[in-house]
């Protein structure tokens, strides 16, 4: 303990994430000694008398005696007056952390109170022949019953993979190898074809005004721009404005058309929006997909031949499938515990939390490329605000989980951390004797198995209450 007001960061991340122990090269200022919950929140005072005090610091002043090397003074025979001036802030450091620690768990043993987060210490009085007196504040675990857990309900999704979303993935696979060449002959284009285009869009304001020049939008935003954008003619992707305006041209055309875009469209900045295109086509182009035989098969790997290709990809997005949707009716299935019992959250775990998913998406955003001035700029007060509200859900389905572990018997074995370990150290790239020394070092191993067992126990209850 110190004399400060910061609460240590020694709580579990929540349920679906794990746990954060390596360096990072990006830079954001962490938010310390959260207030506490009021609900949870407990106050001591603790008191040591002035001989007690004297004693403590005589001790550590003893110490240092013995061990300090200075100049023109032989080892051992530093004078005290000299230790005590030379490492007066080191030496009131040790008193505090022995004194006020051992102070503190015998106040909190007799008041039988069980801290979760590091204590906070206030009006803290501390010098040599002075009682020592301080207030400590914390928080404590929140008292809540799980019972009826059994109750929630949640649907098993069908998750047989179809033959629509096989042809999909095979399509992926067969436009990834497919060879793109120009069309030399003089042609409209027509279906199957690509038209390489350049384009300027301009997307329609609700309020518009009319001028000389005609009907303008009210309020100036940066227009959509494109070069060398390829479209399929008659493509399932491709809107069918593009294909009835685009159907027919030759490339050297200069068209104009509007394009009204589905609200469920893919990207947010024209979903629902009405855009007005200047579209140049430059050329066509085809597309030449490889043939679908045992050669092709063992160039993507190490397949025997195509049939084996198609059932191993067939395999792999059987399972993709499975596990997305049965990520999603676990998370329904927690939303649901999480709305039935409501309790009081521990500040010191939601700030934890909001750390850990703000950490998470700092290292997204540096791998998409951006750089660490960039980062600076961000509003991180803003950013962790919005990280709020999931961080007090998913540290209140960590709490439920735990409850729910300890009533069915969830428990972590040593073969299954050292699997963790050993995938955990294939990803990280680091020897698994040193990673798992480091992580008993830091005290995060324990952390593991709690997140270990919280995602066995959502993969029993899931099982137990799917339907």
């Amino acid at each position: 303990m110190t004399d400060t007001n910061e609460t240590a960061e020694q709580q579990p991340e929540a349920a679906h994430t794990h746990e954060h122990t390596h360096d990072h090269d990006h830079e954001h200022e962490h938010h310390h000694a959260p207030a506490l919950n009021p609900e949870l929140a407990r106050e001591i005072e603790v008191e040591a008398g002035a001989d007690e005090v004297s004693k403590a610091f005589q001790r550590v002043v003893k110490r240092y005696q013995k061990l300090a090397r200075i100049p023109g003074f032989r080892a051992g025979k530093v004078p005290e007056s000299l230790v005590r001036s030379k490492f007066a802030k080191d030496i009131r450091q040790e008193v505090l952390e022995g004194l006020v620690s051992e102070r503190f768990r015998n106040a909190i043993d007799e008041r039988k109170l069980r801290p979760i987060s590091e204590p906070q210490l206030l009006d803290l009085q501390l010098a040599d022949g002075q009682p020592l007196k301080f207030k400590a504040a914390f928080e404590v675990a929140p008292e809540f019953d799980i019972a009826g857990y059994e109750s929630v309900t949640v649907t098993k999704p069908e998750v047989a993979l179809t033959d629509d979303e096989f042809a999909s993935e095979l399509d992926r696979v067969l436009d990834g190898h497919a060879t793109v060449e120009p069309v030399e002959e003089d042609r409209a284009l027509v279906d199957g074809d690509w038209a390489e285009i350049q384009f300027t869009g301009e997307v329609r304001d609700l309020a518009q005004t009319v001028t000389e020049d005609g009907v303008e939008n009210a309020s100036k935003t940066e227009p959509i721009t494109g070069e060398d954008v390829l479209v399929e003619i008659g493509g399932k992707n491709t809107l069918p404005a593009f294909n009835e305006s685009l159907r027919g041209a030759k490339p050297g055309q200069e068209l104009k058309f509007e394009v009204d875009y589905p609200a469920e469209f893919g990207d947010r900045r024209l979903a629902g929006q009405t855009v007005s295109y200047d579209v140049t086509i430059k050329g066509i182009k085809r597309k030449t997909y490889p043939e679908r035989d045992d050669e092709f098969a063992k160039q993507l790997g190490n397949y025997e031949n195509w049939g084996d290709f198609e059932t191993k990809l067939r395999e792999y997005a059987q399972d993709r499938k499975k596990r997305s949707l049965e990520t999603g009716a676990k998370d329904k299935m927690l939303d649901g515990l999480i709305a039935r019992y409501q309790f009081p959250v521990p500040e010191a775990f939601v700030q934890q939390q909001i750390e850990a998913r703000l950490d998470r998406g700092l290292r997204a955003l540096a791998q998409q490329g951006m750089t660490a001035e960039e980062m600076r700029k961000l509003d991180f007060g803003r950013l962790r605000a919005a990280q709020r509200d999931q961080a007090i859900n998913e540290v209140k389905a960590s709490m439920i989980l735990d409850r729910i572990a300890e009533a069915e018997n969830v428990t972590v074995s040593d073969d299954e951390m050292e699997r963790e370990l050993l995938m955990y150290s294939i990803q990280s790239r680091e020897p698994l004797d040193a990673l798992r020394e480091r992580m008993q070092k830091e005290g995060t191993l324990e952390r593991m198995r709690e997140q270990i067992r919280r995602e066995k126990t959502g993969n029993v209850l899931y099982e137990k209450l799917a339907s």
